[in-house]
């Protein structure tokens, strides 16, 4: 039904489902590079620093051009652990072959290479209970997004809406208990690009995010329930859903044309900066004004809108979080924000992060510089801009040193993270990612104090929301 005949991308074809085919990659992908870097660590007791130095980015740049091939063709689990450390920063690697391999990331985000039409037609057709014709007065066969669980087509509906309809790949459900087990095996390599990333919290993670990526029902009504909320916001937008048309494995939303993320990386400082306001306030907010934490906050999930809203997509992990929580997080954020070492510490055992056994082995200055590292960002009012060169230029995200390592690793061992804190922890630490990616700058604290404190609005887009709100 689509307007124009036209063939699928080469890379498009048969999805591997089979247990046997999918582990067979994950296993030619694992012994291949251990052999390689095995071999290249070999070759480093001989070479210089320099030359070992540049081995090990050759080898990294090869990993992460694989990783991308092979996940982006597995789809489902496999391809999420692609997607989730395209948001790290690579240890040790210069910004420019930093931007060159997140940009190959990206591509898990963002150009997918889709599945033929032909692949999804029945299973389109058995979850809608009729031919396309029913429910579309058109169609279009070619895809314009594809990610690990589906990909996404434009049509028209018979009442005449512009629609984007999310089709989840056949197959893709019953392939992802393999991915699982095939998960453990990717970890170590995952391991050797962002040494300092928790395996087993990822591992974790993966299983709990793609459980509740495969029910579009669920996420249909967490994407109804969020749009409600903002329907009319001044800057940020969510599309309305069609639960009429929507089942457990197709998602049926009103098209939104928008920018991706990577062009506006390339747009100027002002633009930068307005759109990360922006996705900030939108995550915050959510959050400490309506207590739902959104566990995907990835860039390829909103787009900049041609009048200048950002549209956010995507709302297949959604949680909500108890004012007890919340109440928790603002103590600890205030904390860091007086610079009260024992307040601090004594809100750290309040939220479930340092176990009463563990409390007396844990200096609470200490704990004070670790958190201003980690939160201080959004927790202290100033003025910050993010991206590389600005993190070595501040005494707060300035990386330790060797020993400084071995004080934080044993240190460290003695907190926890509650589970119901662990969503809001990802949002905190993938926003500020996206933020970097952006090179955004803002009082990124005296905004946060709006959400956490109750604070007056510090810009102009608070004002707006903050006259939003009033009126709804």
């Amino acid at each position: 039904m689509g307007d124009e005949d036209e063939e699928q991308p080469s890379a498009a074809g048969r999805l591997p489902t089979g247990r046997i085919e999918r582990t067979a990659r994950v296993g030619r992908l694992v012994t291949g590079q251990s052999l390689r870097w095995a071999g290249m660590r070999t070759a480093n007791r001989v070479r210089s620093p320099e030359r070992a130095a540049a081995a090990e980015r050759d080898q990294t740049g090869t990993l992460v051009r694989q990783l991308v091939e092979q996940l982006g063709q597995m789809r489902g689990a496999a391809m999420k652990v692609g997607q989730m450390i395209s948001m790290v920063d690579f240890d040790g690697l210069p910004e420019d072959q930093q931007d060159d391999l997140q940009r190959r990331l990206a591509a898990l985000r963002d150009d997918v290479a889709p599945v033929a039409f032909a692949d999804l037609e029945k299973l389109l057709c058995r979850e809608l209970g009729g031919p396309l014709s029913r429910s579309f007065s058109d169609f279009d066969e070619r895809a314009f997004a594809a990610a690990s669980i589906g990909q996404v087509h434009r049509a028209r509906t018979v009442d005449g809406a512009d629609v984007a309809v999310k089709i989840q790949y056949p197959g893709v459900a019953e392939a992802v208990e393999t991915d699982m087990r095939n998960a453990t095996l990717l970890l170590p390599l995952v391991k050797r690009l962002a040494p300092g990333l928790d395996a087993k919290a990822l591992a974790a993670e993966l299983r709990e995010r793609i459980a509740g990526e495969l029910d579009y029902e669920l996420e249909a009504q967490s994407h109804r329930r969020v749009e409600r909320l903002m329907r009319g916001h001044p800057f940020a937008r969510v599309p309305h859903v069609h639960a009429d048309l929507s089942t457990r494995r197709v998602l049926v939303s009103e098209y939104v044309e928008g920018e991706r993320f990577e062009a506006v990386r390339r747009a100027d400082e002002a633009v930068r900066d307005r759109y990360g306001e922006i996705v900030f306030r939108f995550f915050f907010g959510l959050l400490y004004r309506d207590r739902i934490a959104l566990g995907d906050p990835h860039p390829g999930n909103y787009l900049l809108c041609p009048d200048g809203r950002v549209c956010f997509l995507d709302f297949g992990l959604l949680h909500e979080i108890g004012p007890g929580r919340l109440d928790r997080e603002r103590a600890i954020a205030a904390a860091v924000r007086d610079d009260d070492a024992a307040a601090l510490k004594s809100a750290l055992h309040a939220g479930g992060y340092l176990p009463a056994e563990r409390a007396d082995a844990v200096d609470a200055s200490w704990a004070l510089r670790l958190m201003r590292f980690a939160i201080g960002w959004y927790a202290v009012p100033g003025g910050r801009r993010f991206g590389p060169e600005h993190r070595r230029s501040d005494p707060d995200r300035e990386p330790p040193d060797a020993e400084q390592r071995a004080e934080i690793r044993e240190q460290i061992n003695q907190f926890t993270l509650p589970p119901e804190s662990m969503l809001i922890r990802r949002m905190h630490g993938i926003v500020a990612v996206v933020l970097s990616h952006l090179r955004a700058g803002a009082d990124w604290g005296a905004i946060a104090a709006e959400y956490l404190h109750g604070a007056p609005a510090a810009t102009p887009l608070g004002g707006a929301e903050l006259e939003f709100f009033a009126g709804r």
